[in-house]
């Protein structure tokens, strides 16, 4: 045989031995079972082929068996919750290959990434969904929403469930948000963030949507009757309508000043009022916008520089505020009480004392009175006791005149 021959069938020969494990191993790369082996952390679909108390075994697309124990048997996604033989599930991978030769695996990873996903998803649509209460601390109510907790702020309660408390007692309001517990809540997702946990919830953006339609009905300037479901230091509560309920703020329950809500109404009360305000599911009203306005004619009655007799109803650091009759109501500042400097107010005046105070200004558009005690309260102005001095001085100049030239008289 040539020897050019002999090298030619040579390298061929070297060639196609070079090829072959390379063939084979390509093969390897491209068997579907092999490219099937995940990793740790990844998701895997099976189907269960037994279920125990304590373990579930799945078949991993005939590739292996997989195995769920203990711990991680409990997932928060209800998914997992009713599992028999045939059952197809997912499950993360724990480890390869455990003690037994099996794969372990977790439901409660997989669930955890399921249900996340699955609260996202819900944020982003908007979808109501419900939410089991099961505590309450002095900012709102602890929740669960598909097994995962979750937190409803006092805020978002719609205003059936809002812990109207009288003066505010934050006691009594934990006791009212812990009465929820076990109660179930229509709810939207307005915040969801898996890496810190977080999961907030808002009964009254669920309430807003399912009352949109009704809320349209009504528009501003109307006025609607209902009866008042609650009182508070800062107004009155009143539901009307279709199960709708509006704010009598206490700037417009009446003309005149209130201290406080409970002086003139109290829960059951039938009211009529006016809608002054829509904004969402927010309505305002107003019983002072149907009541005539006392103002419209108080130049009729008072006038700047009149002297009244008024009761004092509050004392406050910058002022009185006083009555000069049941509708009209002023304020004497306490630059105007005194003209000589005034160490403590409350030493002038209390509420219920009756004093006599000089008009000094009128703003009937801005239903405002001011009021002066400096012209009738010991130490009068500088400038004017100036003048008495200089009229007595003078007085007296004139009556020692007349008494020299009298004087004189009788000398001669």
């Amino acid at each position: 045989m040539p020897k050019n021959e002999t090298t030619t069938k040579s390298k061929a020969s070297t060639k196609n031995e070079a090829d072959a494990p390379i063939s084979e191993f390509a093969k390897l790369l491209d068997d579907d079972q092999y490219a099937k082996i995940p990793k740790a952390g990844e998701l895997v679909h099976g189907k269960v082929v037994s279920v125990s108390s304590n373990e579930v075994r799945l078949d991993i697309d005939g590739f292996t068996t997989g195995v769920v124990r203990a711990r991680e048997l409990f997932p928060e996604s209800s998914e997992y919750d009713d599992l028999k033989v045939g059952s197809e599930v997912e499950a993360t991978v724990i480890d390869l290959e455990n003690e037994n030769g099996e794969m372990e695996l977790s439901f409660r990873f997989a669930g955890h990434q399921k249900v996340w996903a699955q609260l996202l998803e819900l944020k982003e649509s908007g979808k109501v969904v419900e939410a089991v209460v099961t505590d309450a601390n002095k900012g709102g109510v602890m929740v669960k929403v598909e097994q995962v907790g979750g937190f409803l702020p006092v805020s978002q309660l719609t205003p059936e469930h809002y812990p109207r408390v009288p003066g505010g007692d934050k006691h009594k309001i934990l006791e009212r948000l812990r009465d929820y517990a076990g109660q179930s809540f229509r709810v939207k997702i307005i915040d969801a963030d898996e890496r810190e946990d977080k999961l907030i919830v808002s009964e009254k953006a669920a309430w807003e949507d399912e009352q949109r339609e009704v809320i349209a009905k009504y528009k501003v300037a109307e006025k609607v009757k209902g009866t008042i479901t609650a009182v508070t230091d800062f107004g009155v509560f009143v539901e009307f309508g279709d199960n709708l309920e509006g704010l009598i703020h206490i700037s417009e329950l009446a003309w005149k000043r209130i201290d406080n809500p409970s002086e003139i109404h109290k829960v059951g009360d039938t009211i009529e009022a006016e809608i002054i305000k829509i904004e969402g599911s927010k309505i305002f009203l107003s019983t002072k916008k149907l009541m005539r306005d006392p103002w419209a004619g108080v130049g009729d009655r008072y006038k700047v520089g009149q002297i009244v007799k008024c009761t004092i109803l509050k004392v406050n650091p910058f002022g009185l505020f006083v009555e000069l009759d049941p509708e009209i109501h002023g304020l004497a500042h306490i630059s105007q009480l005194s003209s000589t400097p005034i160490k403590d107010i409350n030493e002038l005046a209390k509420p219920g004392d009756v004093l006599e105070f000089k008009i000094i200004s009128l703003e009937p558009e801005k239903h405002r009175l001011g009021l002066s005690r400096k012209d009738l309260t010991p130490g009068a102005p500088k400038e004017e006791k100036s003048k008495k001095e200089t009229k007595e001085v003078k007085e007296n100049k004139e009556d020692k005149v007349d008494d020299k030239k009298e004087h004189e008289k009788g000398k001669k």
